[in-house]
């Protein structure tokens, strides 16, 4: 079939805006805990209204794929991605940012269960790997980005050198006290003009392989059944909670106790640990090709927890740099603890996938165990949990036995 380049350009887009509006979070946590005076507890809430999207619509969204197909499913994201933006940017009080952050993980949820598959018989099925690993750099590259265009709208809004371009524009739209709520609107019209480009975009037909079809709820729960699932369903949980319990808090911790201004330094680092994530993605494809993964993932486990340990005790310029480092070693993990569950099934595997994402719940409960942990004893102790997550993930490289196991080049050569 022959390749659809635009449609390839457009998925990318869509790599880009999700991470653009997903990631942001970590930075912007000191400036709203201030803005709206929440504890550390009511401050989880908000990531677990927007990942616990990703637990409600996962599966459903990718029965709506089966049914609709990707441009009605692609178009309806952004809208409700627009709304829940919007509504923030109208109303912008705590009660209704979780309502908006709802609506918007609903948005990103369902992209990300549309566009796998679209990349594949859009950009060739030869091509896929690679176009999965650029779509993943893409996307670090948007979380990288985020926290420096929110440094840039704070630093130009709470300017006191008079007018600038960026004062006129929000000019009567953002409240003089809430500057940071700017991005929201930036994140509507982001949206707004997504559904205007995915509307006047031409689609392909998308001929799902068996292992991509969503199955009837009947097979979720038979596969539910599986001790194998379950196991992995928890892995991917442990996964996205490790990586946002560590996101989401690190520019408060920062803050909290070595007093680095949240607004430039701190989220700064929050950007530095998604860039870091990403150039950790492109090391990892090289190990992959050298190494078996389960032995990756326990280095990489180990790694984590070093640099998890300096940046929680160190002073607060190792902890800059300790903090980021933790990204670059959780970059390889969630490839690999997905690619060791779907190779350790023999059937289902697009039921299976669409379980595992509903595993991203893990972003949501986790940090309020953070918060609560937090409130009770300090920050510093409330992400001492992050230890039991990375525990567990270090477990799955003794225990998982795929019945394929990843291709390196040594075993290519025992072929020989």
């Amino acid at each position: 079939m022959k390749r659809n380049y635009y449609i390839v350009a457009l998925i990318f887009l869509t790599f880009f805006v999700i991470s653009f509006i997903t990631n942001i979070l970590g930075a912007l946590n000191p400036d709203v805990i201030k803005s709206f005076n929440l504890s550390l507890t009511l401050s989880a809430l908000l990531p677990f209204a927007f990942f616990i999207a990703y637990g409600v619509m996962s599966i459903p969204a990718g029965m709506l794929v089966e049914k609709y197909k990707e441009k009605w499913t692609m178009g309806l994201s952004f809208i409700i991605a627009f709304a829940g933006a919007l509504l923030f940017s109208l109303f912008p009080h705590y009660l209704i940012f979780i309502i908006s952050l709802f609506l918007m993980g609903t948005g990103m949820a369902m992209l990300q269960v549309a566009i796998n598959p679209l990349l594949r018989v859009s950009g060739g099925e030869e091509h896929f790997a690679f176009n999965s690993v650029m779509a993943q750099l893409i996307f670090g590259g948007a979380s990288f980005i985020a926290p420096m265009f929110l440094i840039y709208l704070i630093q130009n809004l709470d300017s006191n050198t008079g007018a600038n371009t960026v004062k006129s524009i929000f000019s009567g739209l953002v409240p003089a006290n809430l500057s940071w709520t700017s991005l929201y609107w930036i994140f509507a019209l982001i949206s707004l003009l997504m559904v205007i480009v995915v509307s006047f975009s031409k689609f392909p037909s998308v001929e799902r392989k068996e292992d991509e079809k969503a199955g009837t709820w009947e097979t979720h729960q038979n596969l539910f059944k599986q001790k194998t699932v379950i196991l992995y369903f928890i892995g991917i949980f442990a996964y996205v909670g490790t990586e946002q319990g560590v996101s989401y808090w690190m520019s408060k911790f920062l803050y909290t106790y070595h007093n680095y201004d949240p607004q430039t330094v701190g989220a700064s680092t929050v950007g530095w640990f998604w860039g870091m994530m990403s150039i950790g993605c492109l090391i990892g494809l090289g190990l992959l090709k050298l190494f078996d993964s389960r032995k990756i993932l326990l280095g990489a486990v180990i790694s984590a927890a070093i640099c998890l340990s300096v940046a929680l005790f160190s002073g607060g310029e190792t902890a800059l740099y300790a903090f980021p480092m933790v990204g670059f070693s959780l970059s390889v993990m969630w490839s690999i603890v997905f690619s060791l569950a779907l190779n350790s099934v023999e059937s289902h595997h697009g039921s299976f996938a669409g379980i595992l994402c509903t595993a991203i719940i893990g972003g949501a409960i986790i940090q309020i165990i953070i918060g609560w942990l937090g409130d009770m004893f300090g920050l510093r102790i409330g992400m001492f949990f992050i230890y039991l997550t990375l525990a567990y993930l270090f477990s799955i490289g003794i225990w998982a036995k795929p019945i394929i196991t990843n291709e390196t080049i040594s075993m290519k050569k025992n072929k020989k």
